[in-house]
């Protein structure tokens, strides 16, 4: 088939994109090693040959993880990704030295320069390669012209996306209706579905979209046969902007094609899943020790302010819907409510010491601890009370789809304004868009662009 053939193609480049990239930066970051080391000791020991090689294998996932040497990303975003793959290239070989025991037999100076020169130098040569990669792309899509079948709303916006991506050049719209809608500023309907193969002759047409809705699947099928000798890529793009999608993907089971609707990150890409929990549970251990001396005088500031434990625990919702318990330093007296109430700007239930915590956000550090135990992550949606969910998953389309994913302590809505209380439907609806956001464009790199974020929106207005 022709698509298959197309994806297998897009595949293929994709891939050697990636590796030919991937293997000068590893050829270079190896033979500044060797030269470092030649340089200092005269020789190159065993075991700075087996850093080289160890370095080469611990990159490939890391860079394949952090989406490095992706062909769309600028080229800021491009060193950024580049940095954090080779940031977790570096751990990988740490953790290892740890392990064996073999600190002592490197120089310090040595790994040094090399970790710092070795960014430089995969930094100074992505730049040349990342231009030659999209000048290549564009330059291979200038003569592959492209017609869109369908007049619907999907065409019209399949064509505005083409042309904001740069893809290959549009010719225009063919319609399968007799009076097709001309929408104002969108391209031309050149013809109607009865002259397709005169079209596809007269504009050299080599890519062609369909966009006609499921409903009308007999005369997609139709087409898609009198295509078949027409030598030209044919795409079909089901209309599914009727449904919330979830983490989407189009993949290929044993050899049938699969449109994923509905699937968690978690599960769909496991190793990553890995990697974020292994980085996120370091780095809350780690933040525990270094922010132990406050965890101490924050509990015994509670504990002084008025008669209670020194942590609330409040059961929420956590990854696929399982009920856990999120840790807090308590800031409110403790009482008895009938309901669950969220809290208030003026709430008469909060404390000296708990308005304070609240504010600059200290009373969620026990969470540190939950994220240890599995059931959070660093970043992802806020768990909500189970009351809330309750009340809200009939009410907000998707609500509970928030879920598929762990619970964060901070997250893709917190750094964009929606904190504090949702007393309306609209915010919270605001807060699950946001999160689901985060949920079909989740990776390692915009966990890190959250966290740099987080501190920054610390003393929002909208916290107590």
């Amino acid at each position: 088939m022709d698509t298959n053939l197309h994806m297998n193609r897009n595949t293929g480049l994709k891939g050697l994109t990636f590796w030919g990239q991937w293997s000068l930066a590893m050829g270079l970051v190896v033979t500044l090693l060797f030269i470092l080391v030649y340089k200092q000791t005269g020789t190159v020991e065993f075991y700075y040959r087996v850093c080289a090689t160890l370095t080469i294998l611990a990159s490939v996932p890391a860079y394949s993880w952090c989406g490095v040497y992706a062909k769309r990303d600028s080229y800021l975003t491009g060193l950024g990704r580049l940095f954090l793959g080779w940031t977790m290239t570096l751990a990988a070989l740490a953790c290892v030295a740890f392990v064996c025991k073999a600190n002592e037999l490197f120089s310090r100076e040595i790994i040094l320069i090399w970790a710092v020169c070795g960014y430089i130098g995969q930094g100074l040569l992505y730049v040349p390669l990342h231009g030659f990669s999209q000048y290549y792309q564009r330059l291979r899509q200038r003569g592959h012209n492209t017609l869109i079948v369908g007049t619907g709303e999907l065409a019209f916006g399949l064509a505005r996306k083409l042309r904001t991506l740069e893809h290959f050049p549009l010719v225009g719209l063919v319609s399968t209706d007799a009076n097709p809608p001309q929408e104002v500023g969108s391209p031309r309907i050149v013809g109607v579905q009865e002259q397709l193969l005169e079209l596809i002759k007269i504009h050299d047409i080599r890519r062609l979209y369909i966009t006609l809705p499921l409903s009308e699947a007999a005369k997609i099928e139709a087409m898609y046969i009198d295509l078949l000798g027409a030598n030209v890529d044919v795409v079909w793009v089901p209309d599914l902007n009727s449904l919330t999608l979830l983490n989407h993907s189009v993949r290929v089971v044993d050899g049938l094609p699969a449109i994923y609707l509905n699937e968690s990150p978690l599960t769909s890409r496991p190793t990553a899943a890995l990697s974020k929990s292994l980085l996120e549970k370091s780095v809350a251990l780690l933040a525990i020790v270094l922010l132990s001396p406050l965890l101490l005088l924050i509990a015994l500031a509670v504990k002084l302010s008025s008669p209670g434990p020194i942590f609330f625990k409040q059961d929420r919702h956590g990854w696929n819907g399982k009920v856990i318990q999120v840790w807090k330093f308590r800031s409110m007296r403790v009482h008895d409510d009938i309901e669950v109430k969220q809290a208030s700007r003026h709430d008469s239930r909060i404390t000296g010491v708990g308005r304070f915590i609240r504010r600059t956000s200290i009373d969620e550090l026990p969470q540190l601890f939950n994220v240890l135990q599995g059931h959070m992550a660093l970043v992802g949606p806020r768990p909500h009370a189970v009351a809330h969910n309750d009340y809200y998953s009939g009410k907000i389309l998707a609500y509970m789809a928030r879920h598929r994913i762990k619970p964060g302590i901070t997250g893709l809505a917190q750094i964009n304004g929606c904190r504090g209380e949702t007393d309306t439907i609209d915010k919270m609806q605001k807060r699950v868009e946001i999160d689901l956001k985060y949920i079909n464009n989740w990776s390692l790199w915009l966990d890190l662009k959250i966290l740099v974020k987080t501190p920054f929106t610390l003393l929002s207005k909208d916290i107590y």
